[in-house]
């Protein structure tokens, strides 16, 4: 029997994997633990979420790897998706909205099989300023965070395609790219032969953030699919508490304008943030930024939820009515048992792909740009 995801639109499942082997150098790896410390937990329950907190996957830190010059550190990546895949499987299966914090963008690829898990059709928004569209034939680095995107369509390092046993884990039409302002020049052939979306940075500002991300949306069926929203915090210009900032590329309202209208949409599965380094960030500035911007965005995500669905179709635990009414949160054990009964429709094995019940949703607020101002270079 299917599994059908009974959502919980005031609970967020929050999930910690502090890696930066996929990256160039350590650093990456303790943001889980800084953002925590920021009060991470406690600003989601301020406006009004029920946190389960899964804690943290083991360590894993950049190690120079002169072995494997096209593609370092594979068996530390692979063991991180390892163990993280099945912590963000659980978190979709309890209806709650997983919050993946990151460490390396390489984490994207556990979160989309998760997720895939249990819905047959997943899109993804990869908020990022590079395209990590490189494999280990053409990157300049070695880098495996800089190939993500090229993993997750089914090309690049065999380990890593493999991950998923049916690749690609994201069909190419069903992933755009936002707010890219870099570009290697292999990742530009491949922009001129693939039906990945994209919507650069410049082109973005062009149309309006609004309006660009709507149309993403559109694009890769958003608003029929389930997709998971990546989001590596470089692709906020002048951000300093990252690996390779850069003062191009989409400003923080920009970002934020972009991020409440994916965030509002009711088939968002998942959301990962990546790349934030807080060895760079001495004064803690860029946690309270992040801090900020997640909370603005969430909270107006949990208004449009409510707005949207009847009262009926909300389905709040105990601490979650709670919070409701008072205005807070709380933080529960993920293993605690469930506050409601289960009810018909809601047996769950793990025998099969699963189906997912419908349930609260949220109205676009923005409809998509004409196509004089559709961002997107599908045909570039």
């Amino acid at each position: 029997m299917a599994v059908k995801i009974a959502r919980q639109p005031d609970k967020i499942a929050l999930l910690g994997a502090p890696t930066s082997a996929a990256a160039m150098s350590p650093g990456h790896e303790g943001a889980p633990s800084a953002l925590r410390a920021a009060g991470l937990v406690e600003r989601f329950q301020s406006i009004g979420y029920e946190v389960a907190d899964y804690g943290d996957d083991p360590t894993q830190i950049y190690k120079p790897d002169d072995e494997s010059p096209r593609a370092r550190n594979l068996s530390a990546v692979l063991s991180v998706l390892e163990v993280l895949k099945p912590r963000v499987e659980q978190a979709v299966k309890s209806g709650a909205l997983p919050i993946i914090v990151g460490g390396d963008c390489s984490i994207a690829l556990a979160t989309v099989a998760a997720v895939r898990r249990y819905f047959r059709n997943v899109s993804l928004i990869y908020m990022d300023r590079d395209a990590d569209l490189n494999t280990p034939a053409t990157t300049p680095s070695g880098c495996v965070d800089g190939m993500v995107v090229s993993h997750l369509t089914g090309r690049g390092a065999a380990e890593l395609v493999r991950f998923w046993g049916e690749p690609p884990l994201v069909r190419e039409p069903d992933l755009a790219l936002f707010g890219v302002d870099r570009l290697d020049p292999a990742e530009e052939q491949v922009f001129n032969r693939s039906p990945i979306r994209r919507y650069l940075a410049c082109d973005v500002k062009r149309v309006g953030a609004a309006a660009a991300a709507q149309a993403a949306i559109d694009r890769i069926h958003g608003n029929g699919n389930e997709f998971v929203l990546h989001l590596d915090v470089d692709v906020i210009a002048d951000f300093q508490a990252t690996n390779y900032p850069g003062s191009d590329g989409l400003g923080l309202e920009e970002v934020r304008e972009a991020l409440e209208l994916f965030a509002r949409q009711k088939h968002l599965a998942a959301i990962e943030l990546t790349a934030y380094n807080p060895t760079k960030d001495p004064d803690g500035g860029g946690a309270k930024l992040i801090l900020d911007l997640l909370a603005g965005v969430l909270g107006s995500r949990l208004k449009a939820l409510r707005e949207a669905a009847p009262a009926t179709e909300v389905h709040l635990g105990v601490a979650g009515a709670d919070a409701q009414a008072s205005g807070g949160g709380s933080v529960v054990d993920p293993g605690a048992p469930r506050t409601r009964p289960v009810e018909p429709g809601e047996a769950q094995s793990r025998e099969e792909p699963e189906e997912h019940s419908e349930s609260a949703g949220a109205t676009p607020a923005a409809g998509p740009p004409d196509a004089a101002g559709d961002p997107e270079h599908s045909d570039s």
